[in-house]
């Protein structure tokens, strides 16, 4: 019985450019021959020849707060929802905290607005940041109100 040679190689072994013709990577080191990118310490990136770059010839739109409020957004139709549900009480007021506490609303947000997508059957006290005017006069009408919080 022979034994085979099993051996494996994990690792390419690294072509040393610049070493002589023989090693096939000689004299040029597969750079070509003259011109800017054949030199050392040449980087070009967004270079375009002259032309004015695209990065400079973009408009620059916009402006990023670093401090950007989250605020989330609850539809009359969700609390509606909620409240049949039995998640919700509509004795004491709802505000975001009561939310957050049942896990309707991520704990992410710090400010919430209501919007007036879906039916209210109930009448709610709501403590919101932000109220639609269609929310708004759909509360109303069942007889629920709005504090708005500054």
């Amino acid at each position: 019985m022979t034994k085979l040679n099993t051996t494996v190689k994990v690792k390419s072994k690294k072509i040393r450019v610049g070493r002589g013709i023989g090693s096939g990577k000689g004299k040029t080191s597969g750079r070509g021959v003259k011109g800017q990118k054949s030199r050392s310490g040449v980087a070009i990136k967004s270079f375009e020849g002259g032309q004015m770059p695209l990065y400079r010839r973009l408009p620059k739109r916009g402006f990023n707060p670093l401090k950007k409020e989250k605020v989330a957004i609850i539809n009359l139709g969700k609390i509606q929802n909620l409240i049949d549900n039995q998640k919700l009480d509509t004795s004491n007021k709802i505000n975001i905290e009561i939310l957050k506490k049942l896990n309707i609303v991520s704990k992410k947000y710090n400010k919430m607005k209501i919007l007036a997508s879906g039916e209210i059957t109930k009448k709610i006290d709501l403590n919101a940041h932000f109220v639609s005017k269609k929310a708004e006069e759909k509360l109303k009408k069942v007889g629920g109100s709005v504090d708005l919080i500054k």
